[in-house]
């Protein structure tokens, strides 16, 4: 039976699909095709011939084995093939090879776009904004001639996307989805902000100074714990850069969201007092190291800059450093210690 199977090589070809691959699917998907007509046999094969632009389907019987006494129920056996191409099988035939060439293409395409993304997870890239009718809980952002994908959960709470808005996102995950490769990106990832500054602060790309940990509540306050690696680095100095310069830069790509740089130290007690930076702590008792947990002593007017609005600042310091942090007045905890002293 004839298939012009030129032409569908040519057509795989351009969409770089090696010919062995095309056949095998072809094959394998017109011996499926014969199985399902009227008196198929059960056992068969595709033979396909480019030069002569046709295929053959090659079909066996199978032969009942003869029972023996230490045999019962023996095995069947296969007949010779032989030429058992349906007469009407050329439009089935035909429709069958475009939809494996369809297949194949959207596969190609899926390892072009997976290819291409594979290295870009964890990574900050910029895209368009595109709105979608019929998706409105998110919100797509393309990339080139991919879509990637903002989810709700992605999103900062309150920020507004515009149709056609350069936005920088962070890739979460470069995988296959139900409907073929999917790119999610996000907007409230802590790394977020870690890429962001990596792209302002030269110290970071040459290792004089590390981010250590970030804690995030985006859209309203985040928190980065940072070191030097390198004498006489000021590692607060060099993310906030020359007049603010550098943490201005990184705060424009996060609106209204605000940051607290703050020293890293092994010394717990050292960490906690720093990560409830703007306020100062008089000091920090740690109550457990197993448990993870201290109490910071504040100055009484300066207790509700260390809590922060509705818990914020006292929260986001224990996301920071991984204690549980009690907050204490100075002055009380000063006038408890003076009364035992004076039992």
């Amino acid at each position: 039976m004839e298939l012009d199977l030129t032409s569908i090589h040519k057509l795989a070809a351009e969409q770089n699909i090696d010919a062995e691959t095309l056949d095998a699917a072809l094959s394998e998907a017109l011996r499926l095709a014969y199985l399902k007509t009227p008196h198929a046999a059960k056992h068969a094969r595709v033979e396909l011939d480019e030069r002569a632009g046709t295929l053959t389907i090659w079909a066996a019987d199978e032969i009942p084995g003869t029972p023996t006494e230490d045999d019962p129920h023996p095995a069947p056996t296969i007949g010779e093939e032989y030429d058992d191409t349906p007469k009407d099988f050329g439009r089935l035939a035909a429709s069958t090879a475009r939809q494996v060439l369809s297949q194949l293409f959207r596969h190609a395409e899926d390892e072009r776009v997976l290819g291409a993304f594979a290295d870009q997870k964890g990574k900050l890239i910029t895209g368009i904004v595109q709105q979608d009718a019929k998706d409105p809980s998110n919100v797509h952002i393309a990339v080139g001639d991919v879509e990637a994908l903002l989810p709700r959960r992605e999103q900062v709470p309150g920020e507004r996307y515009r149709h056609g808005e350069r936005l920088r996102v962070f890739v979460v995950n470069v995988g296959r989805g139900v409907r073929g490769p999917e790119v999610v990106v996000s907007r409230s990832h802590p790394d977020l902000v870690r890429c962001l500054f990596e792209r302002e602060v030269p110290e970071l790309a040459s290792g004089a100074v590390s981010i250590m940990a970030i804690a995030r509540e985006a859209g309203a306050r985040t928190k980065i714990a940072v070191k030097a690696n390198t004498d006489g680095v000021n590692p607060k100095g060099a993310l906030i850069g020359p007049g603010g310069a550098r943490v201005r830069a990184v705060m424009e790509n996060l609106g209204p969201e605000k940051i607290d740089i703050v020293d890293y130290s092994e010394d717990p007690a050292k960490f906690v007092a720093s990560a409830l930076s703007p306020a100062v702590a008089t000091g920090v008792q740690v109550i457990s190291e197993k448990n993870k947990t201290a109490i910071a002593f504040i100055h009484d007017d300066q207790l509700s800059l260390a809590i922060g609005r509705e818990g914020q600042n006292a929260r986001l310091a224990a996301k920071l450093t991984g204690w549980k942090i009690g907050i204490e007045s100075a002055e009380a905890h000063a006038r408890k210690v003076a009364a035992e002293k004076a039992d």
